[in-house]
């Protein structure tokens, strides 16, 4: 597998589905609320906004998908739980794309001030 300067390619596509899922304003406020530790069902996160309870399933199997949330049964209700790991692996990765960036900029002006 090739790699990059910016990670293997595998490593690129793993991360590919958590940018797509994180790209979407509901599904990053979906994650916003997970984000205060307890776990809510499906209506517990449609309360309060526009979205219907379909809505926000579809959303949240997206987050699932991506790995950034995951649920449990807890009786009759499903509940939605963030978890940061994937977000963690991304910044990580984002850090190191951002360093490198720092220095080809460095090397440029460098270059420019010679």
């Amino acid at each position: 597998m090739s790699r990059s300067p910016h990670g293997s390619v595998a490593e690129q596509r793993a991360y590919a589905p958590v940018f797509a899922a994180l790209g979407d304003e509901t599904r990053l406020m979906l994650l916003s609320r997970l984000c205060g530790g307890d776990p809510q069902s499906i209506s517990q996160l449609a309360e309060g906004s526009r979205l219907t309870r379909q809505a926000v399933t579809k959303h949240l199997r997206v987050l699932e998908s991506a790995g950034v949330v995951s649920n449990f049964r807890s009786g009759r209700e499903s509940l939605f739980e963030f978890k940061p790991e994937p977000i963690e692996k991304i910044r990580s990765y984002l850090d190191r794309v951002a360093d490198q960036w720092d220095e080809t900029l460095a090397r440029l002006r460098s270059f420019v001030e010679e």
